[in-house]
């Protein structure tokens, strides 16, 4: 049998990978103005997160124009990584990377991304209550790691001309300050216990983004970053392990968290998707399987449990055997009873006993594996929901530590598990959910640890 060597894809595009010395910072907003401010000049614009996230790649995603994916070497794989960013740079006149958490924290961390891909670092420091310690803080990023290359950094937060004529003063040899941006109303996004908003909450969006790009543009900021080069081979096809499955896919207001990576996976494996509505729609569409991704029902649960025809629908797929998979959210509005943040009840689908809850505290933070005898599919957790039920788990992911991670329930064909899974990394064990073969094994001998990064907002 012949083997054919894969394409060599190469490109070259400015780039740089937005970081910062911890969460708080305002990377998140500044990477987003950074990309409409390119944007409304005329520039295609291309945005990754690194690690797991589900709320920022919406702001990005609107702020940019175009899909945000996922780049994380553990979750998504290094080959992943290269190849994603060379596709994009096929086209893009700009590629930005938001990292998560601080720019060295995790393993594999932001820095170690910016090193695998070649992309200099641009940590945005927060220099709100100091003056010259901030080059203190810019040169301790610059030289913490000999093979990362970090030339410029950008002030966030500052009071005034003579604050950042102070900054300025006290940067160090070697680093550039690229910009100072001053405290300003639209620097600043909402958030809830998950992290920012979705982005279809906010009306006025456009309209901050658009602010918020002038204000980096008065700050200096609209020069292109360095010119890099990516290449990778392009990536294997999927095999059509789903072909002719009709999977819908639930996606509003309460169930919004799924990453483009997933969709793109189940396309590839020959899955014909349909969107629906728990909260406006009375009837499934005509599917196979359901998939009830992350999200916040417990925001919704009074419209979720008036929406009777609906929770009848899903309740009759489940009764006949047909598959379901049910992360996070979806699980909790799985539960016989959905508890919201003001401890109202509320009836839900009822497809596992028990209810469900949100606490003030995180129950689960990380990257997690779920390995299975046909595959181990990685993802993550990052959730203060709980459950109160008497169901035995059927497996458990696995966390950084090597212990017990989230449970993973199963009746009929429902999975059902606060582990978020990122699909490509394992198509069989998700072609196995979608076609109710599913069954819970054993960790693989040979299993890697998941790595210790977490997520700003997942």
């Amino acid at each position: 049998m012949s083997y054919t060597m894969p394409t060599l894809l190469n490109a070259s595009v400015p780039a740089a990978l937005i970081s910062a010395p911890g969460s708080g910072q305002g990377k998140s907003l500044i990477t987003a103005a950074l990309a409409r401010l390119h944007r409304n000049a005329g520039r295609r614009v291309r945005v990754f997160k690194f690690g797991p996230d589900y709320l920022d790649p919406m702001i990005l995603e609107q702020a940019s124009g175009a899909p945000v994916y996922q780049l994380q070497p553990w979750m998504t794989g290094e080959d992943e990584c290269r190849w994603r960013l060379v596709q994009a740079a096929q086209d893009a006149d700009l590629i930005l990377v938001e990292g998560a958490m601080g720019l060295f924290d995790g393993t594999p961390s932001s820095a170690d991304l910016a090193v695998l891909a070649g992309i200099p670092a641009l940590p945005v420091i927060d220099a709100w209550g100091m003056a010259q310690t901030f080059g203190a803080i810019a040169l301790g990023l610059s030289s913490y790691r000999d093979d990362l290359v970090v030339n410029e950094v950008i002030a966030n937060r500052v009071a005034s001309q003579r604050h950042g004529d102070l900054v300025r003063e006290g940067m160090p040899a070697g680093v550039t300050l690229l910009g100072s941006v001053p405290r300003h109303a639209a620097m600043t996004l909402p958030e809830r216990h998950l992290g920012l908003v979705q982005a279809h909450e906010l009306a006025d969006l456009d309209a901050l983004l658009d602010e918020a790009a002038a204000v980096l543009q008065d700050a200096g900021l609209d020069r292109l970053p360095q010119t890099v080069h990516f290449s990778a081979p392009a990536p294997e096809p999927l095999p059509p392990l789903l072909k002719g499955c009709r999977i819908g896919i639930a996606r509003d207001a309460a169930f919004a968290f799924i990453y483009p990576a997933n969709l793109d996976a189940l396309r590839e494996m020959g899955a014909t998707l349909t969107f629906f509505s728990p909260l406006q729609e009375t009837a499934l569409p005509d599917v196979d399987a359901l998939w009830l991704p992350g999200g916040y029902p417990e925001l919704h649960g009074e419209a979720l449990a008036r929406n009777a025809a609906m929770g009848d629908a899903i309740r009759d797929h489940h009764a006949a055997g047909k598959p379901i998979l049910a992360e996070c959210g979806g699980l909790m509005s799985c539960m016989a009873t959905l508890v919201d943040g003001e401890e109202k009840r509320h009836a839900g689908f009822g497809l596992l006993p028990g209810e469900a809850f949100l606490t003030k505290k995180l129950h689960g933070l990380g990257m997690q594996a779920l390995a299975t005898p046909r595959g181990e599919l990685r993802g993550h957790t990052f959730h203060h929901g709980s459950l109160s039920t008497p169901l035995t788990p059927a497996i458990f992911s696995r966390k950084q530590t090597g212990t017990e991670g989230e449970s993973v329930y199963q009746d009929k064909g429902l999975v059902a598990s606060f582990f978020h899974g990122y699909f490509p990394s394992a198509p069989q064990v998700v072609a196995d959910i979608f076609s109710g073969q599913f069954r819970a094994g054993p960790l693989s001998p040979d299993h890697n640890t998941p790595s210790q990064t977490g997520s700003d907002h997942a």
